[in-house]
């Protein structure tokens, strides 16, 4: 793996709640893809946040975790319909 990274966006909605939008990125120079660990690190990410804003909010969740697009490999180019 030559690189991962991970970033959050804050979106505030009308009615007081707030979602949080988490991306990752893994790079690899390697034959192999590096999808998985791309979601692992989102996921990881949201349990984090999670257990930082968990004594503000128990009922908290968070949703899908997905590939948004991929490209290289054996599978070539994929990006998420939608």
């Amino acid at each position: 793996m030559s690189g991962l990274g991970a970033a959050h966006r804050r979106q505030p909605s009308p009615e007081g709640r707030c979602s949080i939008t988490i991306m990752a990125t893994a790079k690899t120079t390697g034959p192999t893809g590096v999808e998985m660990e791309a979601m692992t690190a989102a996921s990881v990410a949201a349990l984090t946040i999670y257990d930082m804003c968990k004594a503000v909010d128990r009922g908290m969740s968070f949703g899908e975790v997905c590939l948004l697009s991929k490209s290289g490999g054996k599978s070539g180019l994929y990006t998420k319909n939608g």
